[in-house]
């Protein structure tokens, strides 16, 4: 893993950040020595990725438990866990990819998608955004998917979502960036998160099929969405903003 100092001692907020690429970003910015504060409505899970930091040497990352489909708890969650500190970064990495054929969505899915996927990280971000303006400088970081790029069956109000999300990405870019705040996005492949390997387990053809499509014939991993998730808050990727960012072994 590459090493940017500086991202020490810089408190980055993560949403989602207790299991699969969100635990992956975590554990990374707390091994560059940032202060790391995550949310997530998995306290058991939670627990497990703050401990194996723990038993990895590394500074414990601040947790609180919310759902974030409730705009006013996370706020309030979020303004606990960062105790006045102005936040260098936001990792909007929450999110929920559950399949769903557009005959079978209703009002109802189609609202809970919206606020699983989407509206939480707006709100976020207009939240931690005003300090950040104060602060003169700051990094919000989007998390995309390449699945409507792909335009990928069964799950249409996901692949909206997404495309949206960058869409936002574009817009925040050009609102906060006169503040010294840079807005990107990154758009990943196919990861092979926990979850994601319960799925190729009992269909391992989804496998062969996927990296059928992939320039590099290697499986994605959290980590490798966390190593550009570090770059785009480093002052490496200074002159950077408004822009999206795939990483997906080439397939799109």
């Amino acid at each position: 893993m590459a090493h940017y100092p500086s991202l020490a001692g810089k408190t980055v907020v993560v949403s989602g950040g207790a299991a699969g690429i969100g635990a992956a970003i975590v554990a990374a910015f707390a091994a560059q020595g940032s202060d790391v504060r995550f949310l997530d409505v998995d306290a058991d899970a939670a627990g497990r990725t703050v401990q194996a930091l723990v038993d990895a040497g590394l500074p414990a990352p601040a947790f609180a438990q919310c759902d974030l489909r409730d705009i006013p708890a996370s706020l309030a969650a979020v303004q606990t866990l960062l105790q006045g500190r102005s936040p260098h970064a936001l990792i909007n990495n929450a999110g929920n990819d559950q399949a769903q054929p557009l005959a079978q969505v209703s009002v109802a899915d189609w609202d809970d998608r919206v606020a699983v996927n989407l509206r939480h990280a707006f709100f976020l971000a207009q939240a931690l955004s005003a300090p950040m303006r104060q602060a003169g400088q700051g990094v919000i970081v989007n998390l995309g998917s390449i699945s409507w790029k792909m335009g990928v069956a069964g799950v249409p109000v996901y692949a909206t979502l997404k495309s949206a999300m960058e869409g936002m990405t574009k817009a925040l870019a050009r609102e906060l960036g006169a503040d010294g705040i840079r807005v990107n996005a990154i758009a990943p492949g196919w990861v092979l998160t926990e979850r994601q390997r319960a799925k190729g387990a009992a269909n391992p053809a989804m496998f062969e099929r996927y990296l059928a499509r992939q320039c590099l014939k290697t499986h994605l991993q959290p980590a490798d969405i966390a190593e550009m998730a570090l770059w785009l808050c480093a002052d490496e990727s200074a002159m950077c903003t408004g822009q999206t960012f795939t990483v997906d072994a080439g397939v799109v």
